[in-house]
């Protein structure tokens, strides 16, 4: 099949492309890799009037240190993410996460903006912004506003963003002190869709006690979820005596919405969903006894 006919908008400037928002409205779609918006136009699984865009706005591009937090524009391809050494510092969850995105030609094109503002429940960089509770930056012709990522995925491939916002960067606070990170999932091939994933952050104190966890999960509903109850459970014990098994139960246990499909059974995908939890948050507590 081929795209529904559609007028193609290029707006150079952010001031550009929120005002053809603004006077477009629910008729435009903003297209920023590309990587998953053009293989559903062509299979017409969506169909908009009006395209614009953003590849060419140099604002939308770059990654810096801000008082604190790592800035990450919006049109930063996930290549730039997996190359820099500024993330890998900063943000180690981001660049571990990264090389499970699809496979290096997707990422050259994609963007970290593009993926999460797609909010599919399944991709990586939304699983990271709700595990690390990070800060979207959004802009529209009237104000700029920020949403906290646990406030910004609606539903699947849907956001609290209006229909003139556009995404336009996203902070990613930087853990101190001995933290560690882990990330697991199961694909039907690497660079595929995860069918179930998990990522985790882990801080010890000195004595070993878990100071701050948070465990976010991939696949396992009609958004991006964290495992709020385990990470609730797990503070404040020693690491030692954690059972992984029974933490990667506890944290599938609360869920209500698990997808089935014929990737996945609703039973296969928890079943698993627990076993990556518990691989990934070994890998983060190693990790965090290490720093």
């Amino acid at each position: 099949m081929k795209p529904a006919p559609f007028a193609y908008h290029r707006p150079e400037t952010i001031e550009e492309a929120v005002a053809l928002l603004a006077e477009l409205g629910d008729d435009a779609k903003v297209l920023a890799g590309g990587q998953s918006l053009i293989a559903m136009l062509a299979l017409r699984l969506a169909v908009f009037d009006h395209l614009i865009d953003i590849g060419r706005i140099p604002d939308l591009r770059g990654i810096e240190r801000r008082e604190g937090d790592l800035w990450v524009g919006a049109g930063t391809t996930d290549a730039d993410v997996e190359r820099s050494s500024l993330v890998a510092d900063a943000v180690p969850l981001l660049a571990k996460v990264t090389p499970f995105v699809g496979h290096f030609q997707i990422r050259n094109r994609g963007t970290l903006g593009g993926s999460i503002a797609h909010a599919d429940p399944a991709a990586e960089y939304p699983a990271v912004a709700l595990t690390l509770d990070a800060t979207m930056h959004v802009a529209s012709r009237q104000r700029e506003r920020t949403i906290a990522a646990g406030d910004f995925f609606d539903g699947v491939w849907t956001t609290t963003m209006k229909d003139d916002e556009l995404l336009i960067g996203v902070t990613f606070p930087e853990w101190g002190g001995r933290s560690g990170f882990g990330v697991e999932e199961v694909a039907r091939r690497h660079g595929d869709f995860a069918i179930t994933g998990a990522t985790v952050g882990i801080e010890l104190d000195n004595e070993d006690r878990i100071r701050r966890c948070s465990i976010g999960l991939l696949g396992m509903g009609s958004r991006p979820e964290r495992a709020l109850r385990a990470e609730r459970e797990m503070h404040g014990r020693p690491a030692d005596e954690i059972d992984t098994t029974e933490l990667g139960q506890l944290a599938i246990a609360g869920l209500d919405s698990v997808p089935g499909d014929l990737h996945g059974s609703v039973d296969y995908r928890r079943r698993v969903g627990a076993v990556v939890v518990a691989r990934a948050w070994t890998g983060a507590i190693k990790e965090a006894r290490r720093a």
